[in-house]
């Protein structure tokens, strides 16, 4: 934009100059501009995304957007590229070149690398820390003060030199991840790499020689570097090279405390200060200045050395200290006879005991600085949260205690506040109605509880505040009862009683004064007004002389009341007849009789006589009746009444109550004051659709599930007061349906509201319309401008100017000419909400939606080519703008992202909020819009906000556990830890919607959306990024909110933690990571860090740790080395070690999500609540919950970063919880978790058999609790939170589909859900994309399955202690009879099975008989015992999975190191890459033909089958036992559903099913 702008703008300039305003050579015809400038650009895109074959290639073989765009960062590209365009630059590609060309700057390769590389210093910082308390705990004191010794002190300097080391390990790997961008690198780029290299390698040189100088005494290598150094016994030539290795950081801690001072060099152009940064780190076009100001730098600053402090604290006096003694003891033993054929029998001081026992406890050093984070954040996070004032307002309670002073705080957060407190009062109903009338649009509150919480839309000259009927019941009737209990001369002390409670009195003083304002303006005749006006002196006489009780029989003030009441219940039902009409009167006549000749001692002369009271007050004004103002009064004064209990309950909804709670808490924090509505900020709302539904229809409502469910009965069981709700309010009767099924249209809106619909989404946003309407109205009022009844339009007018939605629904153009009757039907529906009023839904007039069109145009050959455009429209399908664009947007990028930047130009205004498919607004929050859009000219920190962070309410938390655990986990994130990334940390980025973007800021540098394949699979967080990175500045406000909806099934939650996984292993290896990593201050990294991908990496270090712990201990079990240890009577403590393990389990249990959540609840619903909800999350299995997940995230992460295979998941979201077939629970979690759960359980049990001689069963339970609770987790939770998982009918239908499914053979053509081997080839789709390296990886890491075969077959009975090599040899001799056996069987299948069936049977049977014949000769004649067979199985089943994973990996390792080399040598038009041609198609496909035909892939095929029905077994055979108890279901669905039940809600009756009617069906 920046070249285009420039070299735009010079062509202007020579216009001017010239006089000569023609277009210029080559831009005269029409659609130039695109066709010249944008398409060429756009074909580079094309053509670098098709290289990346879909997303499978590897970042480093093709070049994505920000490759793109950094190339335009230097100067050069002006002078290469040319105006207009040389499209012979190197930038463009050509037809014949093939060559792949260069990244820029940065290359994302796929190594877990990039952590230490990005984030070098944090690697740096503990490895120095872990190393100086090594030294320190070793020392003879073994404490801190032993630092104070001169030795020690001399040996904790030694540190300096593993910095030198690992500042030479972060510039090597700099060169080595970067040579592929070095063909487009400045060559002081180049150069600097190079210069940092070798001056990395003299500083661990000069380092350890001058250390060792140091040394008195010098012993081994320190002897021979003293030898070189000529003795130099100076300690303070040590000392003087670490000051000059120090000086920069030094200088960067001096810069650090002045922030101003580093931003003003970062963007300097004086070249002594460009120098001076040069080395520093690179000049970027971004990431500079991105410094804070040294308020904000104090208090992350705090929060983290706090952090460090404790943490440090608890490693070294709890996980390194005490495991000092214990080393010490295991280096000076003497190790016995093995029990093995050792593998490195030499091994000096049991260096492989002490590294056994040592890894475990490094790596949790290095992953707790997680858990103390999550405990920091916590605790500052709650105290943030408390200054701010959330859940002050928490209970109906506290909102009436409060709710007096709420139009003062109201008045607070505006700027034109009026002069007069009856104004401001007002103002805060006129909003307050409104809110509350939204309550009963959308059903969560019934008529009488709207009644109740309706302020009076004009206070009509009352003498006192009209406080909402709610605030004041039982006031009037408890009044009324000490009227009538009070005795004749105690005027004053029942005048006194009813003032003790004000709004008691107030209430009083209002009836009254709203009687007689109704009766006066009911009256029409001139005598019926003079006898109130009688009764009203009489009775302010009598309080004006306390002779009240003397004028008046209080005891008749009951019957008083009764018949007024009867009188307000007619006047409320509107009259249609004479006859309802003469009711009225009979009514009124009743009243004024009884008030006159009953309550009045002295009221017979008012009405004289018989006749005049029969005439009297028939001549009544009945338009006053039909008035809605005047039917609010009477409503009202009936409820004040009538009220006879507290409404403590009002209103009864959950939903509606924490609305209304937040709504009023949120008037008294923090919130920037709102200008009139013509003086805001204009902002837009873009939303990205994709073909997601918009209105349920009346067959998807009624259509039962496999269950026998249908969504409309579910929803009227799940939200009952809300059904009731609905049927009060379009007048149907419940009980009738007929009447209820004919009102189907209604209910269609009613469900798809209560869904995750567009229809839902778009009247949320649409509330902002309509809250900008009343605040207009609002204002104008406040202004008192004459108009001339023009207040509405005007107010609609300028909410149009400040308020734009687009919708950018990527398919309508699609679905609009689709034939298909669903997509038709979605493009209806969209075409429904602009167009009218139909089915009682609102019309969004302002709605406008976007979309890529596509139309295929002639060209003058005759052929036909696609064109596509942008396209806006309104209304009936009417076009506002048709943008034509060089392609197809989603061909250049992801599909999501590429839908918001399309329609990104359609917005208008200076903020943009992006709001996703599946998110709610509310309209009294929607008031507070303009108070949002104010923060952007406030300062926050050391500039203005670019991005608005704003909280969510989790919407779909009632209907599931799972939803409930979800919905804590999303709500705590949205509030407790959003809210301490912003600030103290500053570190908050963009984690999805609903943030607001400064507008302007974004669309001039990037958009909103980075959208390059795979790579920004999440591109939310790359917007926040992007902001950063551009000095943006990103806060977070929880005075608004938005609603959400998340995914409430077992599957749709691990697919959306498996995306978000997915999406952190391609941050991992981003450029943006590693800029934010080096050009944040050391604090800012950690925050960072601990945040995003660093907490993936410590959940999967969290489960490596389980690995390495088991490893060692299988290793220390086998080689008789534990035995010898725990044997040792010197040996006094071995807890150390478990203690410092038990740091793991909290990864495991979900402590760091937990503790969080309880802060956050407690905060907004007290603590006793936030108690009482974790013990219940403890009983419905909270911990099972998040330690499966725990595996998920570590699957995926793991997978991302060394194979890809990163995509986009759709989790779906629907209502009813389903139950899941077992056969799909095993293809999702079978990789994921039972592989690994399965390894892990053979690890515990090899370890239980082969130490329980010589270890006490309590040490094994101590130490090995939480693994077993782990691979209990992996193996169950799947079927422990999937519905009637244990009901015996559901259970013997998924044992048959499961069965069907893995004897389906013939993969070829069928999807992975319908063939078991069409599956297991899927499943390895990733390692076919695999670079050389992690395949190789791969390879290594499946070396450890062969220890248990080299371990046990030393313990079996039959080598009678015989430790030769050879045992273990001969024991590969059983795989291969196996294997062979395999094969012959696979051979005679595809010989034999279809025409000589018999042969084949006979085969099959020969091999039986053979197998059975080496069984017998062993245990005969070489002393098999029957323990060594079961011992022989947990030996061999790792070896045969070993065998299958070395298959695996083998054959792509064979394609990429052979055959791809074999196709570039022999291929002709291979030229600087491998080709893709159809020559070397055919060469891959014919040498992968070959290596199918002579290799052992049937077998290893068969093989696993055999693995694959071993394990499905093993878990199915406990649901199948427990499935036999009734019970078992039962309890199953207490489980899942306790939140519902707790609702009032049969959850089985939705689990039976119902018939068509709605009614039970007789299996229930």
């Amino acid at each position: 934009m920046a070249l285009i702008t420039d070299q735009m703008a010079k062509q202007l300039n020579q216009m001017v100059e010239e006089s000569y305003f023609q277009p210029p050579p080559g831009f005269e015809a029409e659609g130039s501009f695109l066709n010249i400038v944008i398409e060429p650009i756009y074909k580079v895109l094309q053509k670098e995304s098709q290289r990346s074959k879909g997303g499978t290639a590897g970042h480093s073989s093709w070049r994505n957007y920000d490759d793109l765009n950094e190339q335009f960062w230097s100067e050069k590209c002006f002078m290469k590229l040319g105006w207009p365009w040389d499209l012979s630059a190197d930038f463009f590609h050509q037809e014949g070149r093939s060559a792949r060309k260069p990244k820029t700057n940065f290359v994302e390769v796929r190594t877990f690398l990039h952590l230490f590389r990005s984030f070098n210093r944090m690697w740096i910082f503990f490895t120095l820390a872990f190393q100086a308390m090594l030294i320190v705990s070793w020392s003879s004191s073994g404490s801190l003060s032993g630092i104070a010794d001169a030795t020690v002190f001399r040996s904790v300097l030694s540190v300096f030199i593993t910095a030198a080391l690992l500042n030479f390990i972060k510039v090597t790997l700099d060169i080595l991840l970067t040579f592929q961008a070095w063909g487009s690198m400045e060559w002081t780029q180049i150069l600097r790499y190079l210069l940092k290299f070798f001056v990395a390698i003299a500083w661990i040189i000069i380092l350890p020689v001058t250390y060792s100088s140091s040394i008195k005494s010098p012993s081994g290598a320190g002897k021979l570097l003293n030898s070189l150094t000529w003795n130099w016994y100076n300690q303070s030539v040590y000392n003087f090279a670490i000051i000059i290795y120090m000086i920069p950081n030094i200088l960067s801690a001096l810069l650090f405390l002045l922030p101003q001072l580093q931003n003003i060099m970062e963007r300097s152009n004086w070249r002594a200060v460009i120098l001076l940064m040069w080395w520093i780190q690179p000049r970027l076009y971004i990431a500079r200045g991105m410094h804070e100001d040294i308020f904000s730098i104090f208090k992350y600053v705090f929060f983290w050395v706090v952090l460090l402090t404790s943490k440090l604290a608890f490693s070294f006096y709890v996980e390194i200290s005490p495991m000092i003694e214990p080393t010490k003891f295991i280096l000076d033993q003497v190790v016995g006879n093995y029990e093995w054929h050792e593998i490195f029998p030499f091994l000096p001081h049991n260096l492989g005991v002490v590294i056994t026992i040592w890894a475990p406890i490094v790596l949790v050093y290095f992953m707790d600085t997680q858990i103390w984070y999550a405990i920091f954040s916590t605790v500052f996070g709650g105290v943030s949260g408390a200054l701010s004032h959330v859940g002050e307002i928490r209970t109906l309670g506290m909102l009436r205690v409060r709710f007096k002073s709420m139009p003062d705080a109201f008045r607070k957060c505006r700027v034109a506040a009026h002069k007069e407190q009856a104004l401001d009062v007002r103002s805060f109903f006129c909003v307050w109605n409104s809110f509350i009338n939204s309550l009963r649009e959308e059903d969560f509150i019934s008529d009488r509880e709207k009644d109740m919480l309706m302020a009076p839309s004009s206070s009509s000259n009352l003498p006192v505040v009209p406080w909402p009927p709610f605030l004041l019941a039982s006031k009037v009737p408890t009044a009324l009862h000490m009227a009538m209990t009070s005795k004749e001369g105690d005027d004053h002390e029942l005048i006194e009683k009813i003032k003790l409670d004000k709004d008691r009195y107030n209430a009083v003083i209002e009836c009254y004064e709203s009687l007689k304002i109704i009766l006066v303006c009911l009256l029409l005749d001139y005598n019926d007004k003079r006898i109130v006006d009688d009764i009203d002196k009489i009775v302010r006489n009598s309080m004006q002389n306390n002779t009240l009780l003397e004028d008046f029989k209080m005891a008749e003030i009951g019957k008083v009341s009764n018949t007024l009441v009867k009188l307000l219940q007619l006047l409320k039902s509107e009259p249609t007849d004479d006859t309802t009409e003469r009711k009225i009167v009979n009514a009124l006549q009743d009243f004024m009789e009884i008030a006159t000749r009953d309550f009045m001692k002295d009221g017979h002369g008012i009405l004289k006589d018989e006749n005049e009271r029969k005439q009297s007050f028939t001549n009544l004004n009945m338009d006053v009746i039909k008035d809605a103002f005047w039917r609010e009064q009477f409503v009202r004064l009936h409820l004040l009444l009538t009220m006879k209990d507290s409404a403590m309950d009002v209103p009864t909804n959950l939903d509606a109550r924490r609305r209304i709670t937040f709504f009023a808490n949120s008037l008294f924090m923090k919130m920037p004051r709102a200008p009139q509505v013509h003086d805001m900020i204009s902002f837009s709302v873009l939303t990205p659709y994709y073909n997601e539904e918009v209105l349920y229809s009346s067959h998807e409502l009624n259509r039962k599930n496999e269950d026998g469910i249908s969504i409309l009965f579910y929803l009227q069981k799940i939200y009952p007061d809300e059904w009731k709700n609905f049927l009060e309010r379009i007048g149907v009767d419940p009980d009738n349906e007929e009447e209820v099924k004919g009102c189907m249209d209604d209910i269609l809106i009613w469900a798809s509201y209560r869904g995750q619909t567009l229809a839902r989404t778009v009247r949320g946003m649409m509330y902002y319309r309509r809250a900008l309407e009343v605040q207009c109205y609002e204002d104008m009022k406040s202004e008192q401008a004459d108009l001339g009844g023009d207040e509405s339009a005007r107010s609609k007018a300028i909410a149009d100017v400040k308020f734009t939605y687009v919708v950018a629904c990527q398919l309508y153009g699609m679905h609009k000419a689709s034939k298909d009757s669903r997509e038709r039907g979605l493009y209806e529906n969209i075409l429904n909400l602009m167009l009218t009023f139909i089915y009682k839904l609102y019309r969004y007039p302002a709605l406008r939606i976007a979309y890529i069109d596509e139309k295929e145009v002639p060209l003058p050959n005759g052929k036909m080519e696609k064109h596509y455009y942008s396209v806006l429209v309104k209304g009936d399908d009417e076009e506002i703008y048709r943008v034509k664009l060089p392609g197809k947007p989603t061909e250049v990028g992801e599909g999501k992202p590429n839908n918001q930047n399309h329609a990104i130009i359609f917005t208008r205004g200076e903020a943009l909020q992006a709001i996703d498919m599946n998110q709610d607004n509310y309209l009294e929050e929607s008031f507070k819009m303009r108070n949002l859009l104010e923060e952007f000219l406030i300062k926050h920190g050391k500039s203005k906000p670019t991005i608005l962070g704003v909280r969510e309410h989790i919407f779909t938390g009632s209907v599931s556990s799972l939803a409930w655990f979800m919905s804590n986990q999303e709500t705590s994130f949205v509030t407790i830890g959003q809210r301490v990334l912003a600030n103290p940390l500053k570190v908050r980025f963009h984690y999805g919607h609903p943030d607001v973007f400064d507008r302007i800021f974004h669309i001039t540098r990037g958009g909103i959306s980075k959208a390059s394949k795979v790579i920004n699979l999440s591109e939310d967080i790359f917007a926040g990024f992007n902001s950063t990175l551009r000095q943006g500045n990103v806060t977070h406000h929880e005075y608004i909110q938005l609603g959400k909806g998340r995914d409430v099934g077992m599957n749709q939650i691990s697919n959306f933690e498996a995306k978000v996984a997915n999406g952190n292993g391609e941050q991992t290896l981003c450029r943006d990571v590693h800029r934010l990593g080096h050009r944040f201050d050391f604090y800012r990294m950690l925050s960072m860090y601990f945040t995003t991908v660093g907490f993936y990496f410590n959940s999967m270090v969290a489960v490596l740790t389980v690995y390495v712990f088991l490893y060692g201990r299988l290793y220390l079990v086998l080689s008789g080395l534990e035995k010898s240890i725990l044997q040792d009577p010197r040996i006094k403590n071995i807890k150390p070690f478990a203690n410092a393990l038990a740091t793991q389990s909290v990864f495991q249990l979900g402590t760091l999500l937990i503790l969080p959540m309880i802060m956050e609840v407690g905060l907004e619903k007290g603590f006793g609540k936030a108690l009482a909800e974790f013990i219940i999350m403890q009983l419905q299995l909270a911990p099972m919950f998040f330690t499966f997940h725990l595996g998920t995230k570590t699957h995926y992460y793991g997978r991302t970063i060394l194979h890809g295979g990163a995509k986009y998941r759709g989790t779906g979201r629907g209502f009813v919880v389903r139950h899941a077939k077992f056969a799909e629970n095993y293809r999702m979690y079978s990789r994921s978790h039972f592989v690994k759960a399965l390894e892990l359980l053979i690890l515990l049990v090899v370890y239980l058999a082969y130490g329980s001689s010589y270890r006490s069963s309590s040490l094994y339970v101590y130490v090995t609790i939480s693994m077993w609770f782990l691979v209990f987790c992996w193996l169950f939770a799947p079927f422990i939170f999937n519905p009637s998982c244990f009901e015996w009918h559901k259970m013997v239908d998924d044992w048959t589909d499961w069965w069907k499914w893995m004897n389906n053979r013939g993969g070829i053509g069928l999807a992975p859900e319908q063939s078991w081997e069409a599956w297991w080839v899927s499943e390895h789709e990733h390692l076919k994309n695999g670079t050389v390296r992690s395949l190789l990886l791969e390879l290594v890491l499946s070396l450890r399955l062969l220890i248990y075969q080299y371990g046990i077959v030393y313990h079996l009975h039959i080598v009678h202690e015989n430790k030769s090599f050879m045992i273990y040899a001969l024991s590969w001799l059983v795989i291969g009879i196996v294997l062979v056996s395999l094969k012959v069987v696979s051979l005679g299948r595809e010989k034999f099975v279809t025409k000589f069936q018999l042969v084949f049977r006979i085969l099959k049977g020969i091999v039986f008989l053979v197998l059975i014949g080496l069984m017998v000769v062993i245990f005969v004649g070489f002393d098999l015992a029957v323990s060594d067979v079961g011992a022989s199985v947990l030996a061999f089943i790792p070896t045969g999975w070993f065998i299958l994973l070395m298959a695996q990996v083998c054959g792509p390792l064979f394609r990429r190191l052979v055959i791809e080399p074999l196709g570039v040598l022999c291929c002709s038009c291979c030229r600087g890459g491998a080709c893709r041609g159809p020559c070397c198609a055919k060469l891959r496909q014919r040498s992968g033909a070959v290596l199918r035909k002579i290799g052992p892939w049937d077998s290893i095929q068969e093989m696993a089958r055999m693995y694959e029905y071993t394990m499905g077994i093993l878990i199915f055979l406990p649901i199948a036992v427990l499935s036999w108890f009734p019970f078992m279901s039962e309890f199953q669905t207490r489980l899942l559903f306790n939140q519902a039940f707790s609702r009032g809600l049969q959850i089985s009756r939705i689990l039976a099913g119902q018939d068509g009617r709605g009614t039970i069906t007789k299996r229930e």
